[in-house]
């Protein structure tokens, strides 16, 4: 059986993914459900990125403010086409109903989000065993992370085409869960809509 899906393209698109973005800018090239996975991919780079703006304790409140803001956003994009993914998914795969067969706790979209974040950890620790400004120790430590994080990857990769070939067989099934990210809503997050009133 082929599976709508394969790991093994998702984690090769995000790791060329990086790559190239490195190079240029962030650009997308893929359509249908991998367009959904690129975009989940490039807000984890530019989460990544804004995250460590964010620790720069030299650039002043403004530069430490707007990389805040962008973590925010960035993360709502991301929550926003992992539910996307899933969506997508739910319509092609017609996963049986949950009182059919055990429900799997995380989403198709939540393991690949896990395997976006994943990539993006072993570039960034590949580049840390390959620094000239550390010492050898450092190079090590950081290769044996390295090699953990490759572990992972795989395992979840692994896990992702096991869960949606059950899914096809009807097996295992998923249920969209939906993530109200609620500090992001002015009409929920009553820090916003009190100033408002006030």
């Amino acid at each position: 059986m082929t599976l709508p899906i394969q790991a093994s393209l998702i984690t090769g698109l995000h790791k060329e993914q990086i790559i190239k973005w490195k190079k240029t800018e962030v650009f997308f090239e893929q359509e249908g459900f991998y367009r959904l996975v690129e975009e989940n991919h490039a807000f984890n780079y530019q989460l990544w990125h804004a995250e460590d703006k964010a620790r720069r304790d030299d650039k002043g409140y403004e530069f430490v403010y707007h990389a805040k803001r962008a973590i925010d956003r960035y993360n709502q994009e991301r929550n926003n086409r992992m539910e996307a993914m899933d969506g997508w998914l739910f319509t092609s795969l017609k996963p049986a109903a949950i009182d059919c067969c055990p429900v799997h706790s995380e989403t198709p979209g939540m393991m690949i989000d896990r395997l976006s974040i994943l990539a993006l950890k072993a570039y960034h620790m590949a580049e840390q065993t390959q620094r000239h400004d550390v010492d050898e120790q450092h190079q090590q430590r950081c290769m044996q992370k390295l090699h953990i994080i490759q572990q992972q990857l795989k395992q979840l990769a692994d896990c992702l085409d096991v869960f949606i070939h059950e899914i096809s067989l009807q097996q295992r099934t998923f249920k969209i869960y939906n993530q109200f990210k609620m500090y992001n809503d002015p009409t929920l997050n009553p820090q916003l809509y009190t100033s408002a009133e006030a």
